[in-house]
């Protein structure tokens, strides 16, 4: 409880932190189960309410903010504790963000222009140097509030994901040593996802207006979490290599400096719900790494 709440606040400045807060609701949902999973989340919510009243003066921003952060977590970790299917807890994550995306459009069909608004706020010349290219952020901003709704929800999707991975790894730490790791290479996207995902990727192509605007802002979803999976698939078909203790490293060093590398992941992740590239891997080696 203590480290949910404090590291809640915390996040408020230094935003990664909410990962290990939601973990911490994760880890005890995984293990305890739901109900103690959801003593610990109420308990926290409520001392954070306390603290936020304390710190700022208002507990109302707190507690809701915390109840945002780890309502969703708790729920798929419950997910994922009766299931025992890590694709399965992911696939739910995603498609709560996809809903969340359509919501938008259907209650603000014109959201891009919500987003520029914003946009134009910031960019007011008041708060930027004298000599700053308000003219190129302006052109930027207009093509960017087309997809922020996607990038809203892919961070708060994969905030949510990470903190569930990191409290399946800890769980998997406590009770079974390695089992998150073979859990999380064996990530694997079901074919009807696949195939959902490629009929959205088309209607975004085909389409036009309002329509085509939302589906491109969930392909902006269905992307990083493409990326996702098909980095995991590259991470076991490199670790059975001989040189493993060198090609590993290099993937994620190449994905952290060189952030295009992402679609090439993703096209991996997408043909591995047909082809399944591991288990081709597997029959001729195992992996090391």
């Amino acid at each position: 409880m203590a480290v949910a709440s404090s590291l809640a606040l915390l996040s408020l400045l230094f935003p990664p932190v909410s990962i290990v807060s939601s973990a911490s609701v994760a880890l005890v949902t995984l293990r305890r189960g739901a109900t103690e999973g959801l003593y610990v989340l109420g308990c926290s919510s409520l001392v954070a309410g306390l603290l936020g009243w304390g710190l700022f003066g208002d507990f109302q921003f707190a507690l809701l903010y915390v109840l945002a952060l780890w309502l969703p977590v708790w729920l798929i970790g419950i997910i994922l504790r009766e299931g025992r299917q890590l694709s399965v807890a992911v696939e739910i994550a995603v498609l709560l963000g996809a809903l969340a995306v359509a919501g938008c459009y259907v209650f603000n069909p014109d959201i891009s222009a919500t987003w520029l608004t914003v946009f134009g706020r910031m960019m007011d010349p008041a708060n930027l140097p004298p000599d700053a290219p308000i003219a190129d952020f302006k052109h930027t901003a207009a093509i960017i509030s087309h997809y922020m709704t996607g990038i809203v929800a892919t961070g708060s999707v994969f905030s949510l994901l990470f903190g569930l991975f990191l409290g399946r790894w800890w769980q998997a730490n406590l009770y079974n040593p390695g089992g998150f790791k073979t859990e999380y290479l064996a990530l694997r996207m079901p074919t009807r996802f696949a195939a959902a995902s490629l009929l959205v990727i088309a209607a975004a192509q085909a389409s036009s207006g309002v329509l085509s605007e939302a589906a491109w802002n969930i392909s902006v979803l269905l992307l990083v979490l493409y990326g996702i999976v098909g980095t995991a698939v590259l991470h076991a078909l490199f670790a059975g290599m001989k040189l493993a203790r060198f090609t590993v490293p290099m993937l994620y060093i190449t994905l952290f400096l060189i952030p295009h590398a992402i679609l090439l992941a993703a096209v991996v992740g997408l043909a591995d719900a047909w082809l399944n590239l591991r288990k081709h891997q597997s029959k001729h080696t195992t992996p090391k790494a």
